[in-house]
This record gives structure tokens, sequence and C-alpha cells, in this order.
């Protein structure tokens, strides 16, 4: 490998110009080892969030990711690998019904997830609120379940784009998350390595998104739908509302159990338009006919609950929650958050309720930061309702007195209450092929 300057390179991206292949080889590779130090790195990531990439050096950048660890072998599969990734959203747990579905319907599903970072939830920390759930799998025991059951759900692997794992960390302390080229080319970097035939994005926007503007993302959607067919493989990307919490339920085993009902046909109306939608788009890729009449009729025959159940078996979680939701850690005590005046709900700050989540326990702002798994919200009303004083608009679950009392006082803030009508929001804005 060709050897560079680093400062120099620093400077020329600084200045806006545009790296080669060579010289992104050489930054991933060097940081990765450890040869270039965080505040080098920090200040290359600085000025790539200013300046930007264009798609090549975004590809070439993506592939160095790649390039730094190992990827999953599958090809003795002989069902379609088809996977799902969001950018992140409140509420979102669309994977924990999504993966079992597909499953169901004789797609192979190799999820890799991630957890909750600020105002977003993770999918390891809701399946990780089930009793004795694994999500940190050997190669072997992933092979050997895909092979059984057609899905796993677990971490990235530190031998699986490596490079990302330690860039995103820095990231996340530079201010460097919302960058179009790096949000695309680390989504991008591990999904590859899955070894897939095809990929749907859950891209989302509003005011509960990594990326707010409908425009940015929309942006980011084109561009990696462009690197997956670059790579080869079909990608496509639904564009969808984050401008409220999705579904009811807001925290760890809360999203388990509303995921539970859902696989159950009792998922509510807004969590599964969005859910049927991204399952539409997977069946298409992987050639499957039926589309959304035939993952109703996964779920209503109980088939996908059934594979949710050896999913939660094979990574040693407690099935006996299929029985008792009560085993789930959910917090006994509730607190009920009221309308101060009548009239119809104009909209929800979404990015508020995540963070209030956080400081109630649900989530992190450091990777580092313990969770508690028990505590949540339930989320009555949505945007568009009408609503008198009084009504229940949220109820709060925590046995924490003190922090429950602390985030019921803001949690009155987050709903906007206007006396004109108000259209219910459009939950799926656009889907890219």
């Amino acid at each position: 490998m060709k050897m560079f300057n680093p400062v120099e390179l620093i400077k020329k991206k600084r200045d806006g110009g545009k790296f080669s292949r060579g010289e992104i080889e050489f930054l991933i590779s060097s940081y990765t080892k450890e040869k270039i130090p965080d505040y080098q790195f920090s200040a290359l990531l600085m000025a790539i969030y200013f300046q930007g990439m264009d798609f090549e050096e975004t590809t070439h950048f993506m592939k160095a990711m790649l390039e730094s660890g190992r990827s999953l072998d599958l090809s003795f599969i002989k069902k379609p690998k088809i996977d799902k990734h969001s950018t992140g959203g409140v509420g979102d747990k669309v994977s924990l019904i999504l993966a079992p579905l597909l499953a169901s319907c004789g797609i192979c599903v190799p999820m890799i997830s991630g957890r909750s970072l600020g105002h977003t939830g993770g999918t390891l920390d809701k399946l990780e609120s089930i009793a004795g759930f694994k999500t940190d799998l050997t190669v072997k025991k992933l092979r050997k379940q895909l092979r059984n059951i057609g899905v796993v759900m677990i971490g990235q692997s530190p031998r699986i784009a490596p490079a990302d794992r330690k860039i995103y960390a820095l990231r996340d302390v530079t201010a460097t998350v919302d960058s179009i080229p790096l949000i695309s080319a680390s989504i991008m970097s591990k999904k590859l390595a899955e070894d897939l035939n095809g990929l749907v994005l859950d891209v989302k926007f509003g005011n509960g998104a990594f990326m707010p503007e409908y425009r940015r993302a929309k942006e980011l959607a084109r561009t990696m739908v462009k690197i997956g067919h670059r790579a080869g493989i079909k990608v496509t990307a639904v564009l969808t509302d984050m401008n409220a919490p999705l579904g009811e339920y807001v925290g760890n085993s809360l999203e388990v159990m509303e995921s539970i009902e859902a696989l159950r046909g009792r998922g509510p109306e807004d969590l599964m338009k969005v859910t049927f939608t991204l399952g539409e788009e997977m069946l298409r890729l992987a050639k499957i006919k039926g589309g959304r009449r035939l993952l109703r009729k996964k779920i209503a025959s109980g088939e996908a609950l059934e594979v949710f159940k050896k999913l939660v078996c094979c990574q040693e979680g407690d099935v006996l929650i299929f029985d008792n939701i009560l085993r789930l850690p959910i917090a006994r005590r509730r607190y009920s958050i009221s309308a101060e005046k009548s009239g119809y709900i104009h909209r929800v700050d979404t990015f508020k309720t995540g963070m209030l989540l956080v400081e109630l326990g649900g989530g992190r702002l450091k990777t580092t930061d313990r969770i508690d798994h028990s505590c949540g919200f339930r989320f009555l009303k949505k945007p568009g309702d009408y609503v008198k004083k009084g009504d229940c608009l949220v109820e709060v679950f925590s046995d924490n007195r003190q922090r429950a009392r602390t985030v019921c006082k803001e949690l009155r803030e987050v709903y906007f209450i206007t006396r004109k009508p108000f259209p219910k929001r459009k939950l799926i804005r656009e889907i890219i092929r």
C-alpha cells in the first residue's frame, strides 16, 4: 500500500479536494491499525463533514471499511438472503416483527443490528430485555441457526467491518454523525458484509429522525441505493415519516411486548403499515409472490410468531414470555399525562420523546451507559387525533419515582394541540428502487 502524509490529506479535504482510492485505503487501514491517532482522524471527519465526498469517494470509503475485516460466507444457503436496515427512530420495533415474519415466508434474514444511542432505540437492547437472550453468536452457531430457522438477530462482530466500529465511535463524540457520505458508507459496509442478495432500507425523516429534512433523507436513500447497485446487490429504500413515535409503546421490554402482539395480529395501524410496506419490498427482491396478503396470512396462521419463538429459543432467551408477558421486565408503576386543553394534535416532539426515555433510564448517551429495560411510555394519541381536556395522552412506566416525576413534567411539552383540524400524516412518502 502506498504511504501518504495524513496532515496533507486532512488539508486536502479541508480545502475541498477529492481523495483517490489509494488515499482512502491508506486512511482507513492506518486508522484501524492505530497508525493514525484519534485527534488526526477527528480533524479528517470534520473536514469530510463540511466538504463532503462525491459518490466515487463514498464508494471507496465504504469498500475500505468493508475490506478492513471479514465477510460472512452464506453461499451454502440457497434461499434468497434479504435484510432490512432502519436509519433509526423512536418506537421503531419493526425489525422484531419483520425478521421472523419474512423468515416464515421462506427468506433468509441474517440481521446484524445495533444498540440505542441518543434519542433512537436499539434492536439489541430490546432483545436483551428478554432474560438470557444472546446477541453475540459465533459464526458457526450463526450459520447453523440460519440453516435451521432462516433468521438470526445479532450485534456487529469485531471482525466484520472493524473500521466502521472504530470510526463510528469517533463520529459519535465529534458531532460528525449526520454526514450523508459517512452514514452511507457506514451502513452499506456492514450490510454488504452479510453476503446478501438484497437489502431494504427504512430511511426516516421528520423531527424524530437523524435526517429531519425530507430532502436530505431522500439524498441519503438515493446514495445507498446507488452504492448497492454498484456493489451488485438489489437495494430498495422506503422513506418513512418519523414525526411521531411508531406504534403505541416506546421502551425496550414494552416494544418486545408490542411486537409479540403484532405477530398475533393485534399491531397498531401505523406500525403494521410500515412493517407490511417493508415486507412487501423484501418479498419483491426475493421474487416471492403474494405481497401483503402472504404477510397477513403468515401472521394469521401463527407461523410468524412461531419463528420468533424459535429465534428466542435458539439465542437462549426466555421463551416463557410468549405464555406470560409479565416475565418481561415491565415497570409496575404507571403515571398518566392528560391533555390540558381540547383540540387537535398538531405534532409530537419525537426527538424530545426519545431523549426523555434516556432521562428515564431506557436509553444511553454513551456506549458504556447501563439501561433500565423496564421503563418506557405508551402513546395513546397521535398527530391528527382530536382530544378533550383531561384525556390521557401518555402513560409513563417507571419504578424510579424521582425520574418519573421529572420526566412527567417535561412530557406534557411534546404534544402541540391546536383548535384547527390537522390532517393525518402520510407514513410512507416514497419508495426508491
